[in-house]
């Protein structure tokens, strides 16, 4: 399988980051809306598969664990393979195209609000029209988990959601920044899925497949409500998340193979 070195990756790289900032409005709104959708396509199969075990939670963890984020990845795939923009990696790809002078500081702000917007519209459509309203996931033993999975996210510290979020972005740029490294189909498949298992199974947090767990938790009864949803898991949550992404991959791997050229 063929695929560009570190320094062509950034490059291509910068370029996405570059287009990504002059989308216009209504294209940024509809592709984020399908990133979204897609992520929480993702998180539905997640469920539906490692959210029917739980007598393999409580004597294997692991493998539940391992199923769960095993499937989870198709979400990413449809994101990177259809097209779609993904708050996530976006944090990674304006920063290199901002860095070396290829889009401005608005347009990064711009599509990383726009994405963003979109990502929890998609993903509130998918749990509220295509879970909720079909009871894919109303009973037993899903909706225990569905019901868990939200309340979980919620039970944790303020700190804690932020360093997770950080190895969460950390992997998720990652693989899509290996799947621009790849040339094929199949080695971008191969790329995104191995980062992504490995932070779901991890028990990273995500801020966008988290704007599908937790609000389809809230619509199935789950002990939570929508401030804590917001203020407690998904702000820092998603300030973790926009260091893992912009920090330590988009800004250490222009600092290593695009600075000397952009100076």
């Amino acid at each position: 399988m063929a695929f560009k070195t570190p320094k062509e990756t950034l490059q291509a790289a910068t370029s996405l980051g570059s287009a990504k900032a002059s989308l216009p409005w209504g294209k940024l709104l509809v592709l984020s809306f399908l990133a979204g959708a897609y992520i929480a396509l993702g998180g539905m199969l997640a469920l539906v598969v490692g959210g029917a075990v739980p007598g393999l939670n409580a004597t294997n963890p692991g493998v539940q664990k391992l199923l769960f984020g095993g499937v989870f990845p198709v979400g990413l795939m449809l994101v990177v393979i259809a097209g779609s923009e993904l708050f996530t990696g976006n944090c990674a790809f304006l920063m290199p195209a901002v860095l070396s002078g290829k889009a401005r500081w608005s347009g990064l702000a711009r599509n990383w609000v726009g994405s963003f917007v979109g990502n929890f519209v998609g993903s509130l459509f998918v749990a509220y029209c295509l879970v909720y309203m079909t009871s894919i996931l109303a009973n037993e033993p899903w909706l225990s988990s569905v019901r868990g999975v939200a309340e979980a996210k919620v039970s944790q510290g303020f700190l804690p959601l932020i360093l997770k979020g950080i190895g969460c972005n950390w992997l998720v740029c990652l693989a899509v920044w290996l799947a621009v490294a790849a040339e094929d189909v199949a080695g971008k498949i191969l790329a995104i899925w191995w980062p992504i298992m490995a932070f779901v199974a991890l028990g990273f947090e995500h801020s966008v497949a988290n704007m599908f767990f937790v609000p389809l938790g809230i619509f199935h009864g789950a002990a939570v409500t929508w401030n804590q949803f917001l203020l407690v898991n998904l702000l820092p949550v998603t300030i973790g998340n926009i260091i893992g992404g912009a920090f330590f991959v988009g800004t250490i791997y222009w600092f290593v193979y695009g600075r000397e050229s952009a100076s």
